[in-house]
């Protein structure tokens, strides 16, 4: 029997494959010469889902630290950069802007692309939107957007500084996903965006959540720390404060804050504001102003109002709630009777979302893989970065610079040895031949620099001749005759010399460190200038932390007090300077009482000028003294009708303030103990003529409740009490226009519980209006009651004895009234003058004529038919306060500048 033949046996493999079976039946499921590998199933899952991980965190959910963006972010923006929807041009409808980003760039879907582009677009959401949308994007409250058929949307102004100088070689581009055209790989950023912006994003296994920063504040860091790489984190913070959300509210704490700049990692507590306003019937309602950020309101007002339905412990005093939101948060929660505000508020905080936790991690792709990054590594990404594009940028300038004066050379070479060129063009039969001629052609260096031209290039010539390039012969032959004229030549030489200036300047960039670092700066700070917002969010101590003086900025403030005791602190620019007789703005809306008989309006009776780091010393009628700091003063608007003194200070029922003085914080006293070590005294003068002085050391251990400051005499009442040094001269006003004029050395210290001796001797009719301490380089400042003042010299007060009649300083008729009050001035001090009926007019003394003392004035502010001068005050100067602030000078009797 024949052998049957075998097939061939195969050759031994070194990998795990086999064969495929060969076919049996009808068929088989394997091609032909398929072969089968055999894999680890689990390693086989790890690799791929190791690849989808690094695709997701790199490609789609975690901000590049350049530029702060996510892909799709960026491929959004540059739809929108590619189809011209600046922000000086009108709006696009977001279909179209959808469109183009998943038809060219992001192909993923217009249920992932959309909301991104809204999101860019929602003030609540982004501290500096890079999308400026029309229509409706949402609300804070979770309402969805309308459908993308309905609404608009452009650039954004700092959407648009993203991408700037993005044509000029500064990033790199790449093909897109089907490669039919280039998309950029990160943006130029010409501001830190990832800080000030922030960012969300979940990938495989980790997640980022940064929180938005100040503009401005960031700016500053980021220059602190070009002018100092080695700079600390302590030293960073005093630029870049903390997160700046754009909803406001407060981050309560300042532990968290250096956590997460000097890890990367931490939590904040985010509070929403909470306001207390008075009601008819000695009630109070809570009004939510501000809500943390990434709260929605809509759920937020739900979830109390179930905790009061439900009867919860703490909110039981709560009788009503209401929305009556528009485009601001004003969400109003109505109290019992006898409710007790402050526990409302703490235990609405408690078990609500008005105090959440924002978890920070600021994890973002730097150099092509994730990294958590602290505050200065994040700064120091973008610097290098920017510094990147500068070079970059400046080399794509030189480029270009140095081809525009190759062809200008060129140009100027043709047109020295104009004849020789026109010859041979002439004499060529076509242009080619030109060409050739041209290129062939040798200059010597003589009729090179016929008009003064430096040879740039050494090497272009040959054997001393110069031969024009290809790009300059080309040029050449392109000129039109007109440029041949005398003045398109000389326009051709000024062109050229101020290139090679130019292409100089650009040498000397790319040569120097510093130049470089100073241009990051300068555009940096012209950014700032022009798109700059103050902050929203407010920082605080959290409990058993820092005081809160070294949170808020020391800045001058107004401080006013009405008739009927209702106080607040206002911001000095909220006034504006205005001159003299102007009708001046509306400073207070006093109270709406019925005129009837025994009953009349509330009036501002008392202003003055400090600043929020100060301690004021509030002295009484009844001659007590409560200290409190100035920023514990309710901060309200000029509009405002401030709060009642009595929620502040302890007063007694007859009490009322009569004067106020202002210590600056030297020593940071404590409110139980407020030793101030210093030579001062407090001189006092009370409505009879009294006058007393004491030690400033006597009022130490100042409790809450107050203390007695001196002795009142039945019938009489403290009028004023300044700071003076021991060695001042004081001058006494009265309503009708006396003064006197001595030396608080006639007046011996006594203590607290002391009453004092005769200042000077009165008129039955007559009453001590003022007091003002003598400085001999400044005027006394008089106004009458209807709006008249004048300037005087101290020199025309002669010095007298303590205790007598006093001389004439305001000649009191129907056209002054009677004398309200006086101050110590100088020229370049501004005054505050305040009416009983609420106007304010800010002006400058120089604008106020000096006189006699006998003479009666000018007018000072315009005053409404009925309406009075009630009061002038001090205003502090942005200039005397620098100056005090460096010097820490002793306070003065008349209401120093801070």
């Amino acid at each position: 029997m024949a052998d049957t033949e075998q097939p061939p046996t195969p050759p031994p493999s070194d990998d795990n494959s086999t064969p495929a079976p060969p076919a049996s039946g009808g068929g088989s499921l394997f091609a032909a010469n398929e072969k089968i590998v055999k894999i680890n199933v689990a390693e086989e899952i790890k690799n791929s889902f190791l690849d989808y991980s690094m695709s997701v965190i790199i490609s789609r959910a975690l901000p590049d630290v350049r530029d702060g963006l996510k892909p799709s972010q960026r491929r959004i923006l540059f739809a929108m950069h590619e189809l011209g929807v600046l922000p000086n041009r009108k709006h696009l409808k977001c279909a179209k802007i959808v469109g183009e980003t998943m038809g060219n760039y992001h192909p993923h879907g217009d249920q992932a692309i959309y909301p991104t582009l809204v999101h860019m677009a929602q003030p609540w959401a982004m501290r500096e939107r890079l999308v400026d949308g029309q229509g409706n994007f949402g609300s804070v409250e979770g309402d969805p957007p309308a459908s993308m058929r309905y609404t608009e949307a452009r650039l954004a102004p700092l959407g648009a500084v993203l991408m700037e100088d993005m044509d000029r070689d500064t990033v790199d581009f790449v093909p897109n996903y089907d490669e039919t055209r280039m998309e950029p790989t990160v943006f130029p950023a010409a501001f830190p965006n990832l800080l000030v912006n922030g960012g969300t994003g979940i990938a495989v296994g980790m997640a980022t959540n940064i929180p938005p920063h100040n503009l401005g504040e960031v700016i500053d860091g980021i220059c602190a720390q070009i002018d100092n790489p080695a700079i600390t984190i302590p030293e960073l913070m005093r630029h870049i404060r903390g997160p700046d959300f754009p909803t406001g509210c407060m981050v309560c704490g300042l532990e968290g804050i250096r956590e997460y700049f000097h890890t990367g990692r931490g939590s904040v507590k985010v509070r929403g504001k909470i306001g207390i306003e008075e009601l008819k019937g000695n009630r109070e309602q809570l009004v939510i102003t501000e809500i943390p950020f990434n709260v929605n309101r809509a759920a937020l007002v739900s979830r109390i109002a179930e905790l009061v339905n439900e009867k919860t412990p703490g909110l039981t005093d709560i009788t009503n709630i209401r929305d009556e939101s528009d485009e601001n948060t004003r969400v109003v929660i109505e109290l019992k009777r006898d409710a007790v505000a402050k526990v409302v508020i703490n235990n609405l905080y408690q078990l609500t979302q008005l105090e959440s936790s924002f978890a920070v991690n600021m994890l973002a792709i730097d150099r092509g893989r994730p990294k958590t990054l602290n505050l200065k590594e994040i700064i120091a990404c973008y610097i290098e970065h920017r510094r990147e594009v500068v070079l970059r940028r400046t080399r794509f300038d030189l480029r270009k610079a140095e081809e525009r004066a190759e062809i200008l050379e060129g140009y100027l070479v043709a047109l020295a040895n104009l004849d020789e060129v026109i010859r041979i063009i002439r004499s060529s039969s076509n242009r080619e031949e030109a060409r050739i001629r041209l290129l062939a052609f040798e200059f010597t260096r003589a009729q090179v620099e016929a008009y003064g031209i430096r040879i740039r290039n050494e090497a272009r010539l040959t054997s001393g001749r110069y031969l024009l390039s290809e790009l300059q012969v080309n040029a050449i032959l392109d000129l039109r005759l007109y440029q041949l004229t005398g003045m398109e030549i000389d326009k051709v030489e000024a062109e050229y010399r101020k290139l090679i200036a130019h292409i100089e300047d650009l040498l000397d960039i790319l040569a120097r460190e510093e130049r470089v670092m100073a241009i990051i700066k300068a555009e940096l700070q012209a950014i700032k200038a022009k798109y700059a917002t103050p902050r929203l969010t407010e920082l605080v101590p959290d409990e058993g932390e820092i005081a809160i003086e070294d949170l808020v900025a020391n800045e001058g403030v107004i401080i006013t007090i009405t008739h009927k005791g209702l106080i607040k602190r206002t911001n000095i620019s909220s006034y504006r300077a205005q001159r003299r007789g102007g009708k001046g703005v509306i400073g207070m809306a006093t109270r709406e009482v019925l005129v009837v008989e025994g009953e009349d309006r509330d009036f501002i009776e008392h202003l003055f000028t400090a600043s929020t780091h100060d301690f004021l010393m509030f002295f009484t009628n009844t001659g007590r003294v409560y200290v409190e700091r100035v920023l514990e003063i309710p901060d309200m608007g000029r509009a405002a009708k401030g709060r009642s003194i009595a929620n502040l200070l302890e007063l007694r029922p007859e009490e009322k303030i009569a004067a106020l003085i202002r210590i600056q914080s030297r020593t940071g006293p404590n409110r139980e103990d407020l030793t101030w070590e210093s030579p001062e005294f407090v001189f006092f003068a009370t409505q009879k003529g009294i006058v007393k002085k004491t030690a400033l050391s006597e009022f130490a251990h100042v409790h809450r409740g107050g203390i007695i400051a001196l002795q009142i005499e039945e019938n009489d009442t403290l009028i004023d009490a300044k700071l003076t040094n021991g060695n001042n001269e004081v001058v006494l006003i009265t309503a009708d226009g006396m003064s006197i004029r001595f030396h608080e050395e006639d007046v011996r210290p006594m203590g607290r519980q002391a009453v004092g001796v005769w200042g000077i001797r009165l008129e039955p009719q007559d009453s001590v209006v003022a007091l003002a301490v003598v400085i001999p380089d400044a005027t006394l400042l008089v106004a009458g009651e209807n709006g008249v003042g004048k300037r005087t010299e101290f020199e025309e007060y002669r010095r007298q004895s303590r205790g007598g009649k006093g001389i004439i300083t305001m000649k009191t008729t129907e056209r002054t009234g009677r004398v309200v009050g006086a101050l110590t001035v100088r020229d370049e001090d501004q005054i505050m003058l305040i009416t009983a009926k609420g106007q304010m007019v800010r002006t400058f003394v120089r604008e106020i004529r000096q006189t006699g003392r006998n003479a009666s004035g000018v007018k000072l502010i315009e005053l409404e038919e009925g309406d009075i001068l009630q009061a002038i005050a001090p205003v502090i100067s942005e200039k005397d306060e620098e100056a005090a602030e460096n010097s820490q000078p002793a306070s003065t009797g008349e209401n120093p500048p801070a």
